[in-house]
């Protein structure tokens, strides 16, 4: 496919328009752009460095509150061990009741913690960078910003399996944890709660996830995947 000529001025005018104060990329149409140049693999990698500054400036501009990668994938890591000490505990504890919180803690802990670092293996298995852990949405929870540069390098078959990794390792925190609990000698209410919770982060991704967050991104990435093949 060859590249249109309004590209060069398309991302000059993007970037000229950042540079000046604006943040909004959405009005911007840098991510209609975005969508024009990822359907062909050439037309990505030629443009990715100027995307990914772009993407970059807006995210520095925005997001003043980030902590280096290394730091979050650190907090996250420790609250992860907290997660496996709240199983430990409710192993060796004689109260029954308190094996069951702790075993609920550690499903809460999971899905939370395991969620980010997840985004962060596959992506560097695949060839992605990370910019920076912050902190997004509410109630908060910690995000890890892509470096676009290199996530437009890569195919769209693995960025999409970078989307989907948080997404199942979060789900899989809470059943994680619930297989401790025949051993555990928690009470039955314990198991419950956690596989109700467990099915409603499940039917987050179903009836949320797929229009908004990870899955939607997945599904895009995707069907990029089959518009690259559809093109060869």
């Amino acid at each position: 496919m060859s590249e249109p000529d309004g590209y060069p001025a398309e991302f000059a005018r993007i970037e000229a328009a950042v540079d000046a104060g604006q943040s909004d990329l959405h009005a911007l149409g840098f991510w209609r752009l975005l969508a024009r140049v990822k359907a062909d693999p050439v037309l990505a990698h030629h443009w990715a460095e100027q995307a990914g500054r772009i993407d970059r400036m807006v995210f520095e501009e925005r997001t003043r509150l980030r902590v280096p990668v290394w730091f979050g994938n650190a907090v996250l890591l420790a609250g992860t061990l907290a997660g496996a000490a709240g199983v430990a505990f409710a192993l060796i504890t004689d109260s029954e009741e308190i094996a069951g919180l702790a075993l609920i803690f550690a499903a809460l802990d999971w899905s939370t913690t395991l969620h980010a670092p997840a985004h962060w293996l596959v992506g560097r298995a695949m060839g992605m960078r990370f910019l920076a852990y912050f902190v997004r949405g509410l109630p908060p929870f910690p995000g890890l910003k892509i470096d676009y540069a290199t996530y437009l390098r890569v195919a769209p078959e693995a960025r999409a399996w970078m989307h989907a990794s948080g997404a199942v390792a979060s789900k899989i925190g809470p059943f994680l944890a619930l297989a401790f609990w025949p051993a555990s000698g928690a009470p039955g209410w314990a198991a419950w709660t956690i596989l109700g919770y467990g099915a409603l982060i499940i039917g987050t991704d179903v009836f949320i996830s797929t229009r908004k967050s990870d899955w939607k991104r997945f599904r895009r990435e995707m069907r990029i995947a089959r518009i690259q093949a559809a093109n060869r």
